[in-house]
């Protein structure tokens, strides 16, 4: 098939400029009665909180990116346009995930954003997104939507989560790039050193997908950690997405996730660390054939990860369930490796 280029992005991820901001931690027991608080404050303090959330909401809902309190900015469009060209040839076949994927609509509420929560497929990361309410708490919802698990789709399609049941989540403070998050001391139980990595990992990928959380430190129960586990993992200080490259997958793909409508042309984004910096993504229909393909190269060295944010088109008979695949062909012999496939809902 007639393949088409794109061109992928030294890995630099674009951070807003956003204040320190810090969420006060979640109480662990009950507090002392309180003394009776005036009406007067009491209304005064209502006026200003709803201004507060008013502005909020402005700015999170206008423009590429919106203020999101704890966790500071979220980009929500953007990128660096590829330019393409194009042959059509007869459409392959191949085997597809079997998920039910549910229509949904591709536009949001005004009142809702989208955030991505990090599970577990195989023995590396993957990415899920989650449609919240809009909140200044966004790393906090983000956090409890990780404890809550994959779907059920999610889980049809080999995801899973390393966090141990029974984990809770007991605070969240953000201050200067630094991401302190407080668990319960249930996180840390249970499980081998591919277990622990991929627990933290979750955790890490999560916080660290907002603008003002760059690295994260541990607690439990309000215990900051130096020792993780029973496997000796040092953390006794602050870690990021670098620490975690082992259990990332080559071919790293954010942006659609399991269960994602997407429109043509479709917005591929994500990180990758592949042979000579090139890989390539399909779009194969409900029947398994492949209605679109793009080869995407890095201009960069291989061994080092690369960011990568394109449209690809495709064209469709009518709405239905597909698959977006990446993979990148092995330099031996050409055969797909690192392949990766993403159960969604193609529209037009």
């Amino acid at each position: 098939m007639g393949r088409l280029k794109g061109k992928l992005l030294g890995y630099q991820p674009q951070r807003g400029t956003a204040p320190d901001l810090r969420e006060a931690p979640v109480q662990r027991r009950p507090g002392s009665p309180k003394s009776p608080v005036p009406a007067s404050a009491l209304i005064t303090a209502f006026l200003l909180i709803s201004g507060l959330v008013a502005l909020t909401l402005g700015v999170v809902g206008c423009g590429t990116s919106g203020t999101v309190g704890d966790a500071g900015t979220i980009s929500t469009t953007g990128g660096t346009e590829t330019t393409t060209t194009s042959t059509t040839e007869p459409p392959q076949q191949t085997t597809t995930t079997s998920v039910t994927i549910v229509p949904t609509t591709t536009t949001l509420a005004d009142n809702m954003m989208t955030v991505t929560v990090y599970f577990v497929k195989g023995e590396k990361i993957a990415a899920a997104h989650r449609v919240i309410l809009k909140t200044l708490e966004v790393g906090k919802t983000a956090m409890l939507e990780l404890l809550d698990g994959p779907t059920s789709n999610e889980t049809a399609a080999g995801m899973t989560s390393a966090v141990p049941t029974g984990s809770t989540f007991l605070g969240l403070d953000i201050k200067n790039g630094v991401a302190t998050v407080n668990l319960s001391k249930e996180y840390a139980s249970g499980g081998g050193s591919l277990s622990m990595a991929l627990r933290l990992a979750q955790v890490v990928y999560t916080l660290t997908q907002f603008s003002t959380a760059h690295t994260v430190n541990f607690e439990l129960d309000g215990v900051p950690v130096d020792v993780f586990g029973s496997e000796g993992i040092i953390l006794n200080h602050p870690v990021g997405r670098a620490e975690y490259e082992d259990v990332t997958p080559a071919i790293f793909v954010e942006s659609p996730t399991v269960g994602d409508t997407v429109n043509s042309p479709a917005r591929i984004t994500g990180t990758a660390n592949t042979f000579e910096a090139s890989f390539i993504a399909q779009i194969k229909d409900e029947a398994g054939a492949t209605i679109a393909e793009q080869v995407v190269t890095a201009n960069l060295v291989a061994g080092q990860r690369g960011m990568f944010d394109l449209p690809l088109p495709y064209k469709l008979g009518k709405a239905g369930n597909g698959s977006l695949v990446v993979f990148e062909e092995s330099a031996k012999d050409g055969t797909p490796i690192n392949l990766e496939e993403i159960p969604v809902r193609l529209e037009k």
